[in-house]
This record gives structure tokens, sequence and C-alpha cells, in this order.
């Protein structure tokens, strides 16, 4: 997100089944530790079981050894897609359009602490909780859940 004191970059990791984000983190720096952030925030709030497939973008702070450390310490297996393949991450391509489509583009943010709020405001308070989403049937990601017995 561009602000008038520089770049705010989001890492997010989507939940594939209910597309809710399950972890997002923001940073003036794309390095190891905003990924990092990210995938501490999911192991958090989700304590998945050992045996999860993470996928992800060839991104080089994906493959870093600590972010790849990480994955292993809680039995998460990696799937990175091939290389030059846009495809092949295309749900979270489609969360950054919607982000950018619908909230981003359209502020001018004159700091990184606002454009942190909204993105958070855009997350949590709207894109899991209101949005709806027609791969799920017409309901926002927390809804779906709900109805699968996730929640």
């Amino acid at each position: 997100m561009r602000t008038a004191e520089g770049w705010l970059y989001l890492a997010v990791l989507l939940d594939l089944y209910s597309r809710t984000v399950v972890g997002w983190a923001m940073s003036h720096h794309v390095d190891t530790a905003l990924v990092c952030a990210a995938l501490q925030m999911a192991l958090g709030r989700r304590q998945p079981a050992e045996g999860l497939i993470h996928h992800s973008d060839r991104g080089s702070q994906y493959a870093w050894d600590a972010y790849q450390a990480l994955l292993a310490k809680h039995g998460i297996h990696c799937s990175l897609s091939r290389k030059g393949d846009c495809l092949d991450n295309a749900v979270a391509e489609r969360f950054f359009g919607s982000v950018k489509g619908e909230r981003t583009s359209h502020q001018p943010y004159a700091r990184r602490q606002e454009a942190r709020d909204d993105a958070i405001e855009y997350i949590e308070m709207l894109y899991n909780s209101r949005r709806l989403h027609s791969y799920l049937g017409y309901v926002s990601p927390n809804d779906f859940e709900q109805l699968a017995g996730m929640a």
C-alpha cells in the first residue's frame, strides 16, 4: 500500500477451503520477518495438526531458511508454485485484487498507520466477516466456517 511515508507491505495466509484470512502481517520491508509474523498469527489462530499443506509462490521470503524452519517445526509440508506459473497461486492473487480494487487503490494514505488500520478493518471487519464470496455460495468466510462446523 502506497503512503506518503513510503510503502506498507501486507502478507496474508488464506485457508483455501473457506477463503478466510487466517494470518496477516504488515511491514515497510518485504522480508522473512514479515511472512513469519503472518504465519505465526495463523498458527496461533488455527493450531493446525501436523500434515497441513502450506502453498505459496516462489517468493524468496517463503523459500528462506527461517520460514521453512518454522513450517517444519510445526509439521507443515511446504508446496511451492511452479516457476513462472501465476495461476498456481490464484486464490491469494484474487484476494490481493479484492483488497486493491475495493479499498487500498482508492485511498490516499498519509501515514503507514492509516493504511495499516484500513487494511485491518478490511480483512477482519469486511473480508472475513461480511464480504460474500461466490465460491462459498454467497456467504462470508466466517459464516461458511460456522456452517461447515469449523468455528
